[in-house]
Parts: C-alpha cells; sequence; structure tokens
C-alpha cells in the first residue's frame, strides 16, 4: 500500500495572476476550500502518511500546512523563478524511501483516482482520461503494451494518442533511482524541463504503465479558461458525485 505522496508546488501560476492575491495556485478557492487542500484530504482518506511538498513561490502558504497535519512537510526549491518542474521534484529524492504518488498541486479530481491508481498491481503507472477538452493538454503516446512513451502537449510529436495526462502517478523506488541517474547525465536539461519530459526520457529503460479512465473528472488549473471549466463545469460534477 503506498504511504508517501509528493507534491510539486514550486510555480508562480503567473496566467492567473489577479484572481487570488498572488497565493500560490494551489490555494485557489473552489467549493469553499482551497484545491491542494482538498487533495491533501483525499490521500488521507486514502491511507497516505507522509506528504512532501516541493515549493518555491510563496513557499510560507505550504508551510503553513504542516501546522494543520503533522504528515506534511516541505522542501522548498530556492532557484524556482529559474528551474523546471522536474528539478523541484529532484529536491526532495533525498526524502524519498519507498514507493510513493506524485502529484501536481493544481489540480481538481475525483476521489477515486487514488484507489484506481494504488489498486493497479503494477508498480509504475501513470493515469490518464479520456478527452477533455480543457485546453493546454497534455498528449500521452503508448506502446503495444499499454507504456508510455512520450508526452507532449503537440500532437504531431506523437504516433499515437492514448489519453491525456492528469497529473498523479505512482512511482517506485526504482524509477526514482532512474530518475535520480537521468539528472545526475543531464544536468543543463533536468534543470530546466518538466517533469513529463523526464518521465519520457527513462522510458525506455523502465516500463511505466498508462491506466486510462475514460470518464474521469478532473481538471488542471493554469489559466482563466481552466479557472472558469473548474468552478462552472468540474466541481459542480465532482460533488454530485460525491453526494451520491
Amino acid at each position: 500500500m503506498i504511504k508517501t505522496a509528493v507534491y510539486m508546488a514550486a510555480g508562480v501560476g503567473s496566467r492567473l495572476k489577479g484572481h487570488f492575491d498572488e497565493k500560490p495556485k494551489g490555494f485557489l478557492n473552489i467549493g469553499g476550500m482551497p484545491i491542494i487542500e482538498r487533495s491533501i484530504g483525499i490521500l488521507l482518506k486514502n491511507g497516505i502518511e507522509h506528504v512532501l511538498i516541493g515549493t518555491g513561490y510563496k513557499s510560507e502558504y505550504y508551510e503553513s500546512l504542516t501546522q494543520k497535519h503533522r504528515q506534511i512537510s516541505c522542501v522548498k526549491n530556492s532557484t524556482y523563478e529559474v528551474t523546471g518542474s522536474f528539478y523541484t521534484f529532484s529536491t526532495m529524492f533525498d526524502r524519498i524511501s519507498e514507493d510513493f504518488l506524485l502529484l501536481e498541486s493544481d489540480l481538481l479530481f475525483e476521489q477515486r483516482s487514488i484507489p484506481v491508481l494504488g489498486g493497479d498491481p503494477r508498480p509504475d503507472v501513470i493515469l490518464a482520461s479520456g478527452r477533455t477538452g480543457s485546453g493546454d493538454e497534455v498528449y500521452i503516446e503508448v506502446d503495444r503494451d499499454g507504456c508510455l512513451v512520450r508526452m507532449s502537449k503537440k500532437r504531431k510529436d506523437l504516433e499515437n494518442i492514448y489519453g491525456e495526462l492528469v497529473g498523479i502517478s505512482k512511482l517506485s523506488l526504482s524509477v526514482l533511482d532512474e530518475l535520480r541517474d537521468w539528472k545526475n547525465k543531464n544536468p543543463e536539461i533536468a534543470g530546466k524541463c518538466d517533469y513529463e519530459f523526464a518521465l519520457s526520457s527513462i522510458s525506455r529503460r523502465v516500463p511505466i504503465a498508462v491506466n486510462r479512465i475514460d470518464d474521469l473528472v478532473w481538471a488542471e488549473i493554469d489559466d482563466e479558461s481552466h479557472l472558469k471549466r473548474a468552478m462552472q463545469n468540474v466541481y459542480p460534477k465532482i460533488a454530485e458525485k460525491e453526494n451520491e
């Protein structure tokens, strides 16, 4: 059973400035609660005992969560303004000692996402959905065994599109070792790239499965259109399902 979760939460969220008083994106309030707190609450209900948050911009907001939940600790990426999400992830490598969930901090998602991913018998699994039409999607290409080949926001970069990246993955210590080795061998790329690129880069050496839930209700919130969709369409559907 997975007991550790790791969040990447260092970004500035520049495309949403003016909507949330300069707080990090994870503190967007939807349905009466910051989305990061809703996300963490789902994890705790599903057996997660340790939550690591890689912070950067306005890190004090995430640090405040450590006072609410003893399970949470933070690691700050002091170079968040000039590095990518993979580098933020890598700042926590030495704090991870068991298989774990890796999550983006700006997600609104159904609770079933976590038990589905945790219950998948394969050690390394990326959660995918069917088509959302949300804009700014990250598409996933898989091989004939349903394992990751590459991910991209550009359809033309991929030979096939199996699904869309949700932003929640289950990863093993073996994959973490591969990522650490890749980072050491590619320091310049590793400092700037997103974590999707890093996972794609090691997928030739270690199989990373993709579990697609076609009707999954979820949203990543990067800009105003995403926020509008999350508030008007996604959250009401999630709330309705939870009430059922």
